[in-house]
């Protein structure tokens, strides 16, 4: 038997660092660490694929029972990688229809998470911005350090493709106070509050708290873990959980090409991202 089917293998035994992601399997439980810190754990394709990858292999693996998903250095993410080109692995549409699939293609990818037959957990901590939003909270279990920031996009690049999660698991009165005040952040001990992730707990607390879960999970058979998440994922599918994603697909691509993002990406191009958030916030643009 290898190391990474034992059960009870030692976590220094398994260990994967192939780019944007450290893989890892202590006992029962794989651990998917995001390490991209010179940009935040900013999320790109090339970074899904790699973590979907990771999870393929997780699965795999009879002697995993659940998978974590966590953020190295000082934040979860700080949510989708800026830059736009085919070096990172996020090409510039050419069309309207290049940009809607890549939208839904993005969107599938963390179906990929929900459709997973093993539990995830999600580990916040530091920032945790739009789309790192939507990656912990497809997620089956969000734990979450109090002192996170945890928040929207912070630029009206777009609509509805980030705030249709947050609408699902808040509600749409919720949703429409923080979505309407582009760039609000709240805490995470706020976000547990308003039902957007689970548990909060100190920061110091954090890792101790998700590994004590993690182990207690993991005692419950593989199959009966499978068994559960698919029972209940399937009432939210019944509901319309991916038909409300799915549809945020179309509303996105459509705000992608009103004037006001198109002048937001101008401003971006001319005096870069900072500056152009800094602007923004003192009521500059969009007036």
């Amino acid at each position: 038997m290898s190391a990474e089917t034992a059960g009870d293998a030692p976590p220094s035994e398994v260990r994967h660092n192939r780019g944007f992601v450290r893989y890892e399997v202590a006992g029962r439980i794989a651990t998917l660490t995001i390490d991209r810190q010179d940009r935040l754990n900013a999320i790109s394709p090339a970074l899904d694929d790699e973590l979907l990858a990771l999870l393929d292999r997780a699965e795999a693996d009879e002697g995993v029972h659940a998978v974590v998903i966590a953020g190295a250095g000082r934040s979860f993410s700080a949510g989708a990688d800026t830059k736009r080109d085919e070096a990172s692995g996020h090409p510039v549409p050419t069309s309207t229809v290049d940009d809607r699939a890549g939208r839904e293609l993005n969107l599938q990818r963390y179906f990929r998470i929900w459709d997973s037959p093993l539990p995830v957990i999600t580990k916040v901590h530091g920032y945790c911005l739009g789309r790192a939003v939507q990656l912990a909270a497809v997620c089956d279990i969000t734990f979450v350090a109090e002192d996170a920031r945890v928040g929207a996009p912070q630029l009206p690049l777009g609509a509805g493709f980030n705030s249709v999660y947050w609408a699902w698991l808040i509600g749409p009165k919720k949703a429409k106070e923080l979505f309407f005040n582009t760039g609000s952040i709240i805490s995470g001990t706020e976000a547990v509050r308003i039902g957007l992730f689970n548990r909060a707990f100190p920061a110091d607390e954090l890792d101790e708290a998700v590994e004590e879960y993690a182990q207690r999970l993991a005692r419950t058979p593989r199959d009966i873990l499978t068994l559960q998440k698919r029972a209940i994922n399937r009432t939210q599918d019944l509901r319309g959980f991916r038909e409300a994603m799915l549809q945020s697909v179309d509303v996105n691509v459509t705000a992608h090409h009103s004037d006001a993002v198109h002048e937001m990406n101008r401003r971006i191009t001319r005096d870069g991202l900072r500056a152009t958030i800094e602007a923004f916030q003192r009521g500059e643009i969009g007036v």
